[in-house]
């Protein structure tokens, strides 16, 4: 191997540069070439790359978002976008591709995996967390920071004027930065979509915390769990309190990332660039049980990855 390149698809997420920084210099250390392609898939589809190197990737490590740029890409999902792609690897000789990215990436990823001789290593990063194989991604410690400091604000409003307060996070589809940001802000009740919430079961929660002497509360709800602004005005209806929406959006993804998603960006793409010059492929690099591992990318796209619950039932618990 001499080559290889590096793409970040989908969603940006905090740590991104700084695993395109250490992917850089620890492929230099053992004499491989890289090039990094811009705007995700659609820099494969054009054959819009740029030279990574030790000295340009340097001053990065800090950056939140990704100095390669991401994109959603319609066009590679089709059968020409994928052969494209394989044939810029090959015109480049990109002998291996590190793809840094989500659940969205790596299903791209195991497409293309299948058209091209270009040997395919997957880097988990999305404040989602919700990728197989790795008991967290790059970024999503440094999203659950931001809307837990968020949060800490909005508590110290929400007791000084007596008010419940519903805050929407990021997720889709899953909760799991829901159910860690619930959690660690103490929130009186946590929404996710993995579980279908009971409107008369919250209204009965806000009316114990109420006789318990609580004057304010905070709900903490997943995007994905349905129209939070509805959600709020029943409440505010059923139970006559002040009830405020607050949505807090893409600032989750970006800033800074923190010392965490650093070192997992570090250790990954450590062991990314391992894989590659050992000539393995059709991987992803993760973390389980506190050891840097990996699992085959087909396992990885097909297995979802469970929810723990009892993250739920324990907020609950310190809630009262």
């Amino acid at each position: 191997m001499r080559s290889i390149g590096v793409v970040t698809s989908g969603g940006d997420a905090p740590g991104m540069n700084a695993a395109i920084r250490a992917i850089t210099r620890i492929a230099y250390s053992k004499n491989f070439q890289v090039i990094g392609f811009e705007k995700g898939w659609e820099g494969l589809l054009t054959n819009t790359f740029r030279p990574l190197t030790p000295r340009s990737v340097g001053g990065i490590i800090q950056l939140g978002g990704t100095i390669l740029l991401t994109s959603r890409c319609p066009a590679f999902k089709k059968k020409e976008g994928i052969k494209k792609a394989a044939e810029t690897l090959a015109l480049n000789n990109v002998d291996g591709l590190i793809v840094i990215g989500g659940n969205g990436s790596f299903e791209a990823a195991l497409k293309l995996s299948k058209k091209t001789d270009t040997l395919i290593v997957g880097v988990p990063a999305t404040i989602d967390n919700d990728v197989f194989g790795t008991d967290e991604t790059i970024g999503f410690d440094t999203a659950v920071n931001t809307a837990v400091a968020e949060i800490d604000k909005i508590r110290d409003t929400a007791i000084s004027h007596e008010r419940i307060f519903i805050v929407e996070v990021m997720g889709r589809t899953r909760g799991f930065l829901a159910s860690t940001v619930g959690l660690t802000v103490g929130a009186e009740t946590i929404l996710v979509p993995e579980v279908k919430y009971d409107k008369e079961e919250i209204l009965k929660t806000l009316k114990e915390n109420s006789d318990k002497g609580k004057k304010s509360g905070i709900i903490v709800a997943a995007e994905g769990i349905g129209d939070t602004s509805k959600l709020a005005k029943e409440i505010e209806k059923n139970t006559g309190e002040e009830v405020r929406l607050s949505i807090l959006g893409y600032a989750q993804r970006g800033g800074n990332p923190t010392a965490r998603s650093r070192l997992l960006a570090s250790l990954f793409a450590d062991k990314a660039v391992e894989l590659l010059s050992e000539g393995q492929g059709s991987r992803i690099v993760g973390l389980q049980n506190g050891r840097i591992t990996t699992i085959e990318l087909e396992k990885s796209c097909k297995t979802e990855k469970p929810l723990d619950l009892s993250l739920l039932k324990l907020a609950r618990v310190l809630a009262t």
